[in-house]
């Protein structure tokens, strides 16, 4: 990257847009970055002799274009030290697990007490999935008997909850 000349000049800022289009940015954005660098290339040379100015030029993009990514997402930094953030645990208190397996218990004997035939159906329904119709066939009963054995086991679910 020689800027010697019109043609160096093109060459380097053909050059710096490639790189900065393999970071991710788009046209209008390396642009905008090159003329940065080259801005500050100019005001370094005013105080400071630069060597390699497209060495120079390449890391001031590079620099830039870091800095505009950061500021991009800067919602996903933290302002706070690590130390300082609070994390929130959001597994169950033991109290809340102790509740729910006695709820998941008392579920249990309530279905346990039904018949076989409305347990079975209540499980076929609720836990595997399967569609009123299909139960129907399933058992060869209409698909009301099948609406009512889960309405019963429902039912009955709600009522030892309730006692609970």
């Amino acid at each position: 990257m020689h800027l010697g000349g019109m043609e160096g000049f093109k060459q380097c800022i053909r050059q710096l847009r490639s790189l900065l289009r393999r970071q991710g940015r788009n046209r209008d954005d390396a642009d905008d970055l090159i003329q940065e660098a080259f801005l500050r290339l100019h005001v370094y040379c005013q105080n400071e002799e630069v060597q390699k100015r497209s060495a120079f030029l390449s890391r001031t993009v590079l620099n830039l274009s870091i800095d505009l990514h950061r500021k991009e997402h800067r919602e996903l930094y933290a302002d706070e030290s690590i130390d300082n953030l609070v994390l929130v645990d959001l597994r169950p208190s033991p109290e809340q697990e102790l509740a729910a397996a006695q709820r998941l218990a008392k579920v249990s004997t309530v279905l346990d007490e039904l018949g076989p035939r409305t347990r079975e159906i209540f499980y076929m329904h609720r836990v595997e999935g399967y569609s009123c119709a299909y139960i129907a066939a399933h058992f060869e009963i209409s698909v009301s008997a099948v609406e009512k054995h889960i309405a019963r086991a429902v039912l009955s679910i709600m009522d030892a909850m309730e006692r609970l």
